[in-house]
């Protein structure tokens, strides 16, 4: 695996061992990025379940001025912390030990929003509802926020009227898929 483009483009990164991750393909990154690059530059960025951080990097190498990465797994923080020391990016990073929903709480608390939210927690385990319903009952939503969650492909989100979210886009892959949210009645471009 490797960043794709931008400032660290090519630059291999670690991985953890085993299956307790999965990391995102380049193929699958490219796609992301390309629909995400009208937002990417200079914008702040939130990698939830950051896993080895490839995500938040790529947004980093890519123009984004910050990115928060969240993880609760200290072997998968060391390997962040090896791949933002890799690709030079490390002063742009904030890298927090902590499970998603004590994160988002402190993030809340310091009340500074985000330009765009990625979230890839593990399948099958249940996250996602609960914690979009947290984001967007937060100050890290604003009408400008782009949130984006990476699931099965079948995997449907429930309850988003209530949660003040709507699909703006679906990406499908052939196992998965991204689904683009932003508040209720507000667009993206």
């Amino acid at each position: 695996m490797q960043v794709v483009a931008g400032s660290a483009r090519r630059i291999l990164l670690k991985t953890l061992p085993g299956d307790s991750t999965r990391p995102t393909s380049n193929r699958i990154k490219e796609t992301l990025f390309n629909i995400l690059q009208p937002v990417i530059q200079g914008s702040r960025f939130l990698d939830l379940f950051a896993g080895s951080g490839a995500i938040g990097i790529e947004a980093l190498s890519r123009g984004a001025r910050e990115a928060v990465f969240v993880e609760n797994s200290r072997q998968a923080c060391a390997c962040i912390q090896d791949n933002l020391t890799r690709t030079h990016l490390k002063e742009k990073a904030v890298l927090m030990t902590a499970d998603v929903f004590a994160a988002v709480k402190r993030l809340s608390a310091a009340g500074r929003p985000f330009d765009v939210i990625f979230l890839d927690p593990p399948y099958d385990a249940g996250y996602e509802e609960a914690l979009l319903k947290e984001l967007a009952a937060s100050p890290l939503v604003t009408p400008d926020t782009l949130i984006i969650a990476e699931m099965r492909i079948r995997r449907e989100l429930e309850g988003l009227d209530e949660m003040g979210l709507s699909v703006r886009r679906v990406k499908e892959y052939k196992n998965n898929k991204h689904v683009f949210l932003g508040l209720k009645g507000e667009t993206h471009e």
